[in-house]
C-alpha cells in the first residue's frame, strides 16, 4: 500500500512515520502534489500553530491539493483542526472540509488547565475508523478543540464535550494522537488503512 504523509510546517510528523513502520508500512513524507494525489492513503498529522501551518500550506498550494484528494485522508491533531473552516488560533481560514470553527478551551475552574494534556476516554463512537474503540482511552495534547457537530464520530470531555474524531466523505480525523495511544491508537491506524 502506498501511504503518503503530508510534509509541512508542523511538528510530531516523525512519530506518525514510526507508527506506520511498526505496522510494516514504509510511508512517503512529501509535499509534492502529484505524489499526494497518487497515494492510496494520505495522513495529515502535526502539532503547531494553525496560522503558521496554513501560511505554509497556502504558499505551496497544498491546501487546494488536500481539499481535492479523493482517497481516504486522515487528519491528526492540528491536521483535524486545519481541515475545518476556521480556527481561532491565528484567526485563520483553514481548508474547509468540515464546516466547523476551531475554538480555544476556556477554563471555568482553577483545576482546568490549558493545554489539555493526557489520557481521555472516547464515547459515542461510530464509523469504520472507530470500530472496536468505544470507551477506550487515548492520548491528547491540545489547547484548541472542534465543537461536537454532525460529523463527530467520537466524543471526549474536557471542560465541555468536543469532537475527538470526525468523518466526512473520504476525510477522517482524530484530535488525539493515535501514534502515542498504544494498542488502541494502533488499532485506529489499522482501521484507517483498512477503509
Amino acid at each position: 500500500m502506498n501511504v503518503a504523509i503530508v510534509k509541512y510546517n508542523a511538528g510530531n510528523i516523525y512519530s506518525v512515520v514510526n507508527a506506520l513502520k511498526r505496522l510494516g508500512i514504509e510511508p512517503m513524507l512529501t509535499d509534492d502534489a502529484e505524489q499526494l494525489m497518487k497515494a492510496d492513503r494520505v495522513l495529515f498529522p502535526g502539532q503547531g500553530h494553525a496560522g503558521e501551518a496554513m501560511e505554509y500550506l497556502k504558499a505551496r498550494r497544498l491546501d487546494e491539493v488536500i481539499r481535492n484528494l479523493r482517497q481516504p485522508v486522515f487528519g491528526i491533531c492540528v491536521g483535524q483542526q486545519l481541515l475545518c473552516r476556521h480556527s481561532e488560533e491565528g484567526d485563520v481560514d483553514c481548508i474547509g472540509i468540515f464546516d466547523a470553527e476551531v475554538k480555544r478551551f476556556q477554563p471555568t475552574r482553577h483545576e482546568e488547565k490549558v493545554p489539555c494534556m493526557g489520557w481521555n476516554k472516547l464515547y459515542d463512537t461510530k464509523s469504520p475508523l472507530m470500530q472496536g474503540i468505544e470507551g477506550e482511552y487515548v492520548y491528547f495534547v491540545h489547547s484548541y478543540y472542534v465543537p461536537v457537530c454532525k460529523e463527530t464520530i467520537a466524543t471526549a470531555d474536557y471542560i465541555l464535550p468536543y469532537s475527538a474524531s470526525m468523518h466526512k466523505d473520504n476525510f477522517y480525523t482524530c484530535q488525539f494522537h493515535p501514534e502515542k495511544s498504544g494498542r488502541v491508537g494502533e488499532q485506529i491506524i489499522k482501521n484507517f488503512l483498512a477503509i
